[in-house]
């Protein structure tokens, strides 16, 4: 090889340029020094650890590799000079793309090795490329490669040099933001998506009101595409552009709008009632871009809502109706407890008067009587738990529920039900409690409960049986009262229907007297006091009924709150001067009792009236100590005539005792607030009546003693 061409970077090429250099020594000092740097430039590519510089002969034999190559790739100079060709550590897959692409493009046939590397450069075109150089140890470096022919002065090519950077690093970044723009894509068909997704039409506006997009829901319901909305006012979708205007407005003002409704009109005229919510929304520096806007279809809700209005019409006047009906139900209550107590009050009355005259009566007649009592009291019982059952039914019962004692609530209901239970041999046993032992409940309904669940346990027990009744807590805040007899028991078909009304559980035809209604009240005042009632039983063995109330405790009193003075009426009080008696009736068989009644008492002198005006008049005229006063009398009510006499300050000082069939709790209550002295209801109970008549004897001489000179008598 001619030393003029040899090729740099190698031992025969830097010994012709020093020996160049040496000849030249006394040529033109500026040729020399151009020398000089000629080859400083070149010692500085051939040396730079930046740059791979690889020249290669004609045929492709690396001949030069310089320290950046090194580097680079991971070969030693000496592992590839004279032995490899830039396209054996280079990516193959590419230089097969590469070939074909240059083939296409050149209309010719490359073969994919180094002439694919070098096609363009040994035809005198500048060529940059990316490449991928496959590192020593199979590693992948990305490269930028630019490619120049090697000539000597004859223009004839003599090698080619590949000058190479890393492009690792612009090959990250490029990944990167390949990975960032299809996270973008991602998110924005993502969030379009949900747009479009959303089953409200929405609407973006400019601050002005103009649309700047829209979802599928607003095409639908304005009857237009996307590019047709876009650019157009947001009111022109609307039936009442004006208000639609003012709804922006407002949101504006506000960054906010909730349930604006508006009527959306779509191109064929078809219009749909909307409610819209809408919301600003800014860039990052806070400054306004528009308006957000959600509109809901409320076509059916405004449907549904005319259809609950009609049917809150509806309930209303359903409610009236119902409420008379419910009055009406309670009048007939009323009316029945007088017609059916009326009857009975004189049953019942002469009955007792018979029981209790003189001469007594013979056994024969002692025992009618008692059969006369027995049936006339178990028939008021009757009476009383379907008006109970009514009462509940209706609503209208009234609760009193405060702290009791069970001891003594146990103790009251022994003594009522123990002749029960003698007369038939059964043997109750109560348990012995401390004074702890508190519940928060009606006592008189309480009591009513205990005493039908003891009733029941007595009659639906066996011959010399017993009946035990325990307390016990149920929980932290509840207390237990239970109930166990020994009785045939029930089985659980039968203990699914015991709280059933009117159901006796094939008792119907047996020989103990009931109407299947006891229980079904229990059941309902219990609910009603917060409590609840259970049963449990074995056939054969016996059944246990239970109750529940709430647990409390005890009231405490200081002593002022117990010093409270009593003042007891008794005949020995009210005795001595004869006292008149007015007694308004007009019922002759109640009259009669009365009177039979008062027959007892000699101190007391009975007059009597049959109608309301009349009793007015005896009233007024005889001046009565006491008066009874029926509620239904003919002509004006016993409420009307107390109140004529309570305006007479003749008869204001008179005290009047109502007596009446009207029983129901609401009519007991009426006629205490409307002002009798005491309401006694029918059937008459003896003690009863007379102790109302001791405390209103006592009253009126009371008053009486207390009267300022000169006032009436």
């Amino acid at each position: 090889m001619d030393e003029s061409n040899a090729m740099p970077g190698t031992a025969s090429g830097r010994a012709a340029a020093e020996r160049s250099a040496s000849d030249d020594a006394g040529a033109d000092p500026q040729r020399r020094l151009a020398l000089l740097k000629t080859g400083a430039l070149q010692s500085a590519i051939l040396n730079s650890a930046n740059f791979s510089s690889i020249a290669t002969d004609e045929k492709g034999v690396i001949q030069i590799f310089n320290v950046g190559a090194e580097r680079m790739l991971g070969f030693a100079a000496a592992e590839v000079i004279d032995r490899l060709t830039p396209a054996d550590i280079s990516d193959p897959l590419e230089l097969i793309a590469r070939a074909r692409a240059l083939s296409l493009e050149h209309s010719t046939t490359i073969r994919p090795g180094f002439e694919a590397l070098v096609f363009r450069a040994s035809r005198g075109i500048e060529d940059v490329y990316e490449l991928t150089y496959l590192r020593k140890g199979g590693a992948r470096l990305p490269a930028m490669v630019a490619v120049s022919a090697l000539r000597d002065g004859e223009g004839t090519i003599i090698g080619y040099l590949l000058m190479g950077t890393d492009n690792s690093a612009r090959k990250r970044a490029e990944a990167e933001q390949d990975m960032l723009d299809q996270r973008l894509r991602d998110q924005q068909f993502y969030t379009r998506s949900l747009i479009e997704s959303n089953l409200d039409a929405l609407i973006a506006t400019d601050p002005q009101g103009t649309i700047t997009d829209v979802n599928r829901q607003m095409e639908i319901l304005a009857g237009r595409t996307r590019d047709e909305l876009i650019g157009a006012p947001f009111k022109d979708c609307f039936t009442d552009p004006a208000r639609a205007e003012s709804g922006m407005h407002r949101v504006l003002d506000t960054n906010k709008l909730t349930d604006f409704e508006l009527i959306a009109r779509n191109r064929s005229g078809a219009e749909t009632a909307v409610s819209y919510n809408a919301i600003t929304f800014h860039d990052r520096d806070g400054r306004l871009q528009g308006v957000f806007a959600a509109a809901r279809d409320i076509t059916e809700r405004q449907r549904l809502d005319r259809v609950l209005e009609d049917k809150h019409v509806e309930l209303s006047n359903a409610r009236v109706v119902a409420e008379k009906a419910n009055l009406a139900k309670s009048d007939f209550l009323s009316c029945m407890s007088h017609e059916l107590r009326s009857p009975l009050n004189a049953i019942l009355g002469f009955a007792q008067l018979v029981e209790t005259g003189s001469p007594p009566p013979t056994p024969a007649q002692k025992e009618s009587v008692d059969q006369i009592l027995q049936a006339g009291w178990y028939l008021l019982e009757l009476i009383n738990e379907i008006l109970d059952l009514a009462l509940i039914e209706s609503g209208k019962v009234s609760m009193s529920c405060e702290p009791m004692s069970l001891r003594e609530l146990l103790d009251d209901c022994a003594a009522m039900i123990e002749p029960q239970a003698r007369q038939v041999g059964i043997q109750v046993r109560f348990p012995q409690l401390d004074s702890a032992w508190f519940v928060q409940a009606d006592r008189t309904r309480v009591k009513q409960v205990v005493l039908n669940l003891l009733s029941n346990a007595i009659k639906y027990n066996r011959v010399g049986g017993r009946v035990e009744v325990r307390c016990s807590a149920a929980g932290a805040d509840r207390t237990r009262i239970s109930f166990q007899d020994c009785g045939e028991g029930l089985d659980a078909a039968k203990l699914a229907q015991l709280f059933q009304p009117f159901n006796r559980l094939g008792q119907e035809a047996g020989s103990v007297e009931g109407t299947g209604i006891g229980l079904v009240v229990s059941q309902r005042l219990m609910e009603l006091m917060g409590g609840a009632i259970g049963a449990e039983s074995t056939v054969g063995v016996g059944s246990l009924f239970w109750i529940e109330l709430p647990s409390t405790q005890a009231l405490h009193f200081g002593a002022d709150a117990l010093d409270v003075p009593r003042c007891v009426a008794s005949p020995d009080a009210v005795a001595g001067a004869r006292r008149t008696l007015l007694c308004v009736e007009d019922n002759p068989a109640n009259l009669l009792l009365v009177e039979r009644l008062l027959a007892r008492r000699p101190e007391l002198r009975l007059v009597s009236a049959r109608d309301g005006q009349r009793g007015i008049e005896m009233a007024r005229s005889c001046r009565p100590d006491v008066i009874l006063m029926d509620i239904n009398l003919p002509g004006i009510s016993g409420i009307t005539a107390m109140h004529a006499l309570a305006r007479d300050p003749r008869t204001a000082r008179i005290p009047v005792i109502a007596l009446s069939a009207n029983a129901m709790p609401r009519d007991v209550e009426r006629g205490l607030a409307q002002g009798f002295f005491k309401y006694l209801t029918k059937p008459i109970r003896v003690l009863e009546f007379m102790a109302a008549l001791d405390d209103a004897l006592l009253h009126a001489r009371t008053a009486a003693a207390g009267q300022a000179p000169g006032a009436a008598p």
